[in-house]
């Protein structure tokens, strides 16, 4: 197998840096079973946009292991292709070994970082978002209610009817027009951990993530998980202990931050048993949390009982029985992948299953339905050229007959809103949660409700 030639010059002065000099380096054990056959390839959006073998995931792996074995150094020709990695895990899903392309890439990343640290505005602009943002609740709550005063207050119009929105980068102008009305967050309405009580006899109490950007941005699909899971007899509480679950930070190469991050979030979560999250980036992270300490065996052990215990909605109300409504929904759906949630957790059939029970709803088969949409945590604002590229592609499967693209994630909902808006259609993103709650909604109000009220 062809790979270019990576120029032998170390990053920096430091002596050796052709090896991994950090703790936490890429693990043999994931790239012991790559035979590099190539099945792989298809399943990769980069490699199906530039065609160049360090850009599949075979050449990824190859790469990631010669520089454990001092063939290649730490430099920006391997930090290029490493980060171009959407890490959608659709490899992993073809590969027949299972191999943990993924892991290999974020562990790549976090020694990509160590040896070549950001500097400028970029450095600025991630420790800002990352560490003093993100984080905090309160201040992205604060951020929340800025958002909401420029949607309300007549400012967002008299922005984009004066031409000052055009200003931004064409990617920054595009998210700023499909930015969803932004509501209460969960975390504001229900304080210090409050229990919400079921709808009709108890079953059993869970907790639930309420996200950092789901929160701000998308209250009201947290407004919805909560009310689809007190109508079939679950007590929800929303620990305040709790942070962002991380995943940003570990898909930037930040594994350090990661680690405080999942400490929090293991801590807060200790007493809970089942966590239920309705964001498929996040549930993904939160069920790989180990993967973050090797090096710390007593957090890895709680790391794993707490990973043990986190669901997604879907597959929770798949798993434990939940009430199909009784009012009708006449809508032509179709739905996609998210790709942590396809490919990441196996969780394929559960949300399809809760579409397919709602009356009225009509399902259409979307081809490719678990090819990546180009969202990917945050790539599409790093790297939005591919990440156009890969919308586009993903544009081109969406049936043009159908009214809503239903998903289980919200970054994808960010970027499939672009698709639509970018590519002249007219579907609505929905979260499939959502879909579930306003059928129980239209059944409450036909009177057919759990409590029997109108």
């Amino acid at each position: 197998m062809a790979i270019p030639n990576i120029e032998q010059k170390p990053a920096c002065t430091k002596e050796g840096l052709g090896n991994y000099l950090w703790s936490d380096p890429p693990k043999e054990n994931k790239w012991a079973d790559c035979v590099h056959c190539g099945l792989c390839l298809e399943a990769c959006p980069t490699y199906e946009q530039l065609g160049q073998e360090q850009h599949s995931p075979r050449g990824r792996v190859h790469l990631i292991k010669s520089v454990a074995e001092g063939k290649l150094f730490v430099n920006e020709a391997f930090a290029d292709p490493v980060f171009q990695c959407l890490d959608c895990r659709a490899c992993t899903t073809a590969c027949p070994a299972s191999v943990d392309v993924g892991g290999l890439i974020e562990e790549a990343r976090g020694q990509v970082r160590q040896a070549m640290p950001l500097t400028g505005w970029k450095a600025m602009t991630s420790k800002f978002f990352l560490e003093t943002l993100f984080p905090h609740h309160e201040r992205l709550h604060a951020v929340g209610s800025l958002l909401k005063f420029y949607q309300k207050s007549g400012l967002q119009k008299l922005v984009r009817k004066a031409g000052l929105i055009n200003i931004m980068p064409d990617h920054l102008v595009e998210m700023e027009s499909i930015m969803p009305e932004v509501k209460t967050p969960i975390r504001k309405k229900y304080k210090n951990g409050k229990v919400i009580k079921a709808k009709g006899e108890s079953k059993r109490e869970v907790a639930m993530l309420s996200g950092c950007i789901m929160d701000v941005m998308f209250s009201e699909i947290n407004e919805s998980t909560i009310s689809v899971l007190t109508r079939n007899g679950n007590d929800v509480v929303i620990p305040k202990n709790q942070t962002c679950c991380g995943a940003l930070h570990v898909h930037a190469g930040d594994r350090e931050m990661g680690r405080k991050l999942a400490k929090k979030n293991i801590e807060a979560f200790e007493s809970a048993e089942k966590v239920i999250v309705n964001a498929a980036g996040c549930g993904c992270m939160l069920k790989e949390y180990s993967e973050l300490f090797h090096d710390e065996p007593e957090w890895q052990e709680r790391a794993k009982e707490f990973s043990a215990k986190v669901e997604d909605i879907s597959k929770f109300l798949y798993d434990t029985g939940y009430e199909a409504p009784k009012a009708e929904l006449k809508k032509r759906i179709t739905y996609h992948d998210a790709c942590h949630l396809a490919h990441g957790q196996g969780i394929r059939e559960e949300p399809r299953d809760l579409l397919l029970h709602i009356p009225g709803v009509e399902m259409v088969h979307m081809p490719n339905a678990d090819r990546c949409c180009g969202s990917a945590g945050i790539y599409n604002l790093t790297n939005p050229e591919m990440a156009g590229a890969v919308l586009e592609s993903k544009m081109e499967n969406v049936p043009d007959d159908v009214e809503m693209i239903s998903m289980g994630n919200p970054g994808c909902m960010l970027q499939m809103a672009v698709g639509v808006q970018k590519y002249g259609r007219n579907q609505k993103i929905v979260h499939t949660v959502q879909l579930l709650d306003w059928a129980y909604q239209k059944e409450d109000e036909l009177g057919g409700g759990r409590d029997g009220k109108k």
